[in-house]
């Protein structure tokens, strides 16, 4: 008997999954990457590997957590026990994502509240660096706690496990039933203004403007698959362990498909916002636009207040929606990476949810506060490079050929999903993850890892580099390996059924 929480509603589940798809790098990531890589021309081999990698990867986790019934340990024990591991590194890739996540969406809260007075003045970097983050002068020093940040960072954390604590149906849905519809229309508000602007145009040209030469470049396509894999949040156990919940009888192809649009175009609309203001501090300051173009921390704690500072009107308000945006766009996605390992928690321990999200959420609090030094920048920087580039993008490469040619389970997988799917996967799903994901993950994984071997990522002292870079990338890989060496408690690896099926 399947005894396993679900989702109260098909559009809970796929807002729940969005929601997680939907985070801060659509806001601060994808514009500056399809900018540098072709402008307008990106959009085909973006198009491309969200086709042939994000949505195939995407129906390939939703059928494994359907199927199995589990989190993503248990999922892939039922698969295989051998395979049980992967799914641990993976919880583990999540669990050190959460903990610097919780600080950015920290530094969102009080720049939503600093945006009511331009706290920041007229000089928002010496603001950010100098006296919000207090930031030291070398990496790999703590400097001491920093606690005008404490306060936020502690919000963020009552917040999110306060909405674990009640559950699927009653916390995560009702939570992101009311977080990622408001934050679209907030965000549809900032476009709208955006637009209006002197310089918009010019800003969005930059931005939609083709350079075709780009596209024979495969720096380029590795550059979009890179964007839609960490996009779509494929490969750390959240889509996982986010289907697992879904009745026996739900949509998987299609709500694979749904979830992957509702990103892209929220990435599109991100994009079309972010250069439409970007053209107007251009032509403000008298500048070319790729003067301005930033990404990550730069575009969103830098760029943004300097471009509010010179809004013509309400540019306190436009500061309020922005940071607010980005507050509840990192809510949505941080709630769906502590499931994750309060999940595993659950599953291999049997342990009640509340002390699942006690001892699971409340580490993650705790390591949290290494940011919350006035080092913690530097601490973010290279843990966040390192676990995106030589985790997430590994864990995804290894869980392709782990399935696919290993132990053979995309037939399996197919069926399973075609059983309960109106849109039938094909040659295509396994073409594509047999032979061009791989490949392209591949490649990505090979160039990663010869580049750092040749020199250290933002020329990052060696000894900083590899006790939070290196070896966080491979701690998570022996912490998987460690959790699936204990056996399972009062929990069966065959997979449970249920006689009451719940129409789609």
């Amino acid at each position: 008997m399947d005894n396993r929480p679900q989702w109260g509603t098909r559009t809970g589940f796929i807002l729940a999954a969005a929601g997680s798809a939907v985070g801060l790098g659509n806001i601060w990531r994808f514009p500056a990457v399809a900018y540098e890589n072709g402008g307008g021309a990106f959009l085909i081999p973006y198009l491309f590997a969200l086709l042939t990698a994000g949505i195939p990867l995407l129906v390939m986790e939703f059928t494994i957590g359907h199927k199995y019934r589990g989190s993503s340990p248990l999922s892939f024990a039922r698969l295989n026990k051998k395979v049980e591991w992967l799914g641990w590194w993976q919880v583990g890739i999540s669990f050190v994502i959460a903990t610097y996540y919780a600080i950015i969406i920290a530094w969102a809260m009080s720049y939503t509240v600093f945006s009511f007075d331009l706290s920041w003045g007229s000089d928002p970097e010496s603001f950010l660096y100098g006296t919000h983050l207090q930031l030291t002068e070398q990496e790999g020093q703590f400097g001491g706690m920093n606690y005008s940040v404490l306060i936020p960072l502690a919000i963020v954390w009552i917040v999110v496990l306060g909405i674990l604590i009640k559950g699927i149906k009653k916390g995560i849905e009702i939570a992101n039933k009311i977080f990622l519809p408001t934050l679209v229309v907030l965000f549809l508000i900032i476009v709208i203004r955006a637009l209006t602007l002197d310089g918009a145009i010019e800003g969005l040209n930059a931005f939609f403007t083709p350079n075709w030469e780009t596209i024979t470049s495969g720096k380029v396509w590795v550059a979009a698959y890179g964007q839609i894999f960490f996009s779509l949040s494929i490969g750390f156990a959240i889509m996982v362990t986010y289907s697992s919940y879904l009745p026996k009888k739900s949509d998987i192809t299609n709500n694979a498909f749904i979830t992957a649009f509702f990103n892209s175009g929220f990435e599109l609309l991100a994009g079309i916002g972010v250069f439409s203001v970007l053209g107007f501090m251009a032509m403000q300051q008298g500048v070319d636009i790729s003067e301005v173009v930033k990404g990550g921390v730069g575009l969103a704690f830098v760029v943004f207040p300097q471009i509010i500072n010179e809004f013509p009107a309400f540019n306190q308000f436009f500061g309020v929606l922005f940071f607010l945006s980005l507050v509840l766009a990192g809510l949505t996605s941080l709630i769906s990476i502590v499931e994750t390992f309060v999940a595993g928690i659950q599953d291999k321990f049997h342990v009640s949810r509340t002390k699942a999200v006690a001892v699971g959420g409340g580490l993650a609090a705790v390591f949290s506060l290494l940011y919350a030094t006035k080092g913690g920048l530097y601490f973010l920087d290279v843990i966040d490079y390192f676990i995106n580039n030589l985790g997430v993008a590994l864990a995804g490469l290894v869980e392709v050929i782990a399935i696919g040619w290993i132990f053979r389970q995309l037939h399996s997988l197919q069926n399973h999903a075609n059983g309960v799917s109106d849109i039938m996967l094909g040659g295509w799903w396994k073409l594509c993850l047999l032979f061009i994901t791989p490949l392209v993950l591949g490649y990505m994984m090979f160039e990663n890892i010869r580049q750092n071997l040749l020199e250290n990522y933002e020329g990052y002292a060696t000894s900083f580099v590899v006790s939070y870079g290196w070896i966080v990338a491979g701690g998570v890989i022996l912490l998987g390996i460690l959790f699936s060496l204990k056996g399972w408690s009062k929990i069966s690896l065959s997979v449970p059924t249920d006689k009451k099926e719940v129409s789609k």
